[in-house]
């Protein structure tokens, strides 16, 4: 069967050549076509340029009520409790923006816990269940970030552990990580991370500001952002000849609405050193945006994105601004000539809602898809300070959705 889109262009030719090279006088239109008067070149039409889309998330935590919730609704389901493992129900955390990350074609987030093993804990030392990240992976999350100030927990015993599981879920979801690394095989190849979507190469430069506890050895390593370190990561990351560099710093201050002069800082040196995108994640609050110019003159110039902060995608935080998170959706569009293009960022504002206030756990949804539904709310003071804050951070950030 012939291609719609080539036979709306055959029949537009069609008509082009009747509406315009009409007959001589006293001359047929079948007669003009053998004279070779309605001649056209047809060229063969051009194949659509390839787009990536790509999604980030920012912090995903495990904190202690986050536990106890999940493991009474995994008990209210009426479901036997014989093993810890599978002994929590988080079906509820990502089910309304679950599409949005299936939609993409690579999807990424920061995964602010350790899979140290039992016994489960929240802040300070997180260590959730391995079913936690079976979860994420099995929402589309296609790479798991690990340079954190919380990956080392569990000290070297749960980083080891946490990567030996998500290589295990590499095997069965295709799940990829960066950011830490066991040895020095692991760190070759999965620091920075050089992904493949659609034939478009894309590297990511996950590292952190520190961590809160520190191990000895020179592995397990973490990703810092250790001037010597980051060079060697963003070196590698070149030579690897992507498309697309993508660096997802831990990074800035803490509860601020704002970037730091440090993050302003290190986000100009990676623009130079050949970053395409920035994205931050650490404060637990959404922070601004801003464009780079990189290079001097027309031809040389490079608008580098930066997005300082994603604030927290779920979490069991309730203090001011950080129940409101943000979703960057990255579209880079491979044009004719084979250069890559990334079109403007859209920004998605997410909430996460605690237990009982708007479903039995905690759930992340989008603002805008709920801040019209005041009557889904159990609790209206959460939908109210959902609507103060989403108002508030837009108008702060100056980030819209």
């Amino acid at each position: 069967m012939m291609d719609p889109m080539k036979t709306t262009v055959l029949s537009f030719i069609a008509f082009s050549a009747a509406a315009f090279c009409l007959p001589c006088p006293g001359q047929t239109i079948d007669e003009a076509a053998l004279s070779g008067r309605f001649h056209r070149e047809i060229r063969p039409v051009l194949p659509r340029p390839d787009t990536v889309s790509m999604v980030f998330l920012g912090d995903i935590m495990m904190h202690s009520e986050q536990l106890r919730s999940a493991s009474e609704k995994f008990r209210r389901s009426g479901m036997a409790d014989t093993n810890a493992h599978y002994s929590f129900d988080f079906s509820q955390y990502f089910s309304d923006i679950r599409k949005y990350i299936d939609d993409a074609d690579l999807a990424v987030a920061n995964m602010e816990f350790t899979l140290g093993g039992q016994p489960f804990s929240g802040y300070p030392e997180f260590s959730a269940p391995d079913s936690y990240a079976e979860y994420m992976a099995g929402c589309g999350i296609d790479v798991f970030l690990t340079a954190n100030n919380h990956i080392l927990d569990r000290g070297e015993q749960g980083i080891r552990r946490t990567l030996e599981a998500y290589e295990r879920l590499g095997k069965r979801f295709g799940t990829l990580n960066t950011g830490s690394s066991a040895d020095s095989s692991h760190f070759h190849y999965g620091n920075p991370l050089l992904t493949e979507v659609k034939g478009m190469k894309i590297a990511l430069v996950n590292f952190t500001y520190g961590t809160n506890k520190y191990i000895a050895g020179e592995y397990p390593k973490v990703n810092r952002a250790q001037k010597r370190h980051l060079q060697l990561l963003m070196e590698k990351a070149e030579e690897s000849a992507p498309d697309i560099i993508v660096a997802l710093p831990h990074w800035g201050e803490e509860y601020s609405l704002r970037h730091s002069r440090q993050q302003y800082m290190l986000a100009g040196w990676l623009a130079s050193q050949g970053a395409d995108i920035i994205i931050g994640t650490h404060p637990h609050v959404v922070q601004d945006s801003t464009v780079i110019r990189q290079g001097h003159g027309l031809q040389a110039e490079k608008n580098v994105p930066v997005v300082y902060s994603l604030g927290n995608a779920i979490s069991n935080m309730s203090a001011p601004d950080t129940q409101i998170g943000l979703m960057v959706k990255v579209s880079a569009v491979r044009q004719m000539n084979g250069k890559v293009k990334i079109l403007p960022l859209q920004f998605t504002y997410l909430w996460c809602s605690l237990p009982g206030r708007l479903k039995d756990t905690h759930c992340t949804v989008p603002v805008k898809e709920y801040i019209t539904k005041p009557e889904l709310w159990k609790m209206p003071y959460e939908y109210e300070k959902m609507t103060r804050t989403y108002y508030k951070v837009k108008k702060e950030t100056g980030i819209q959705d």
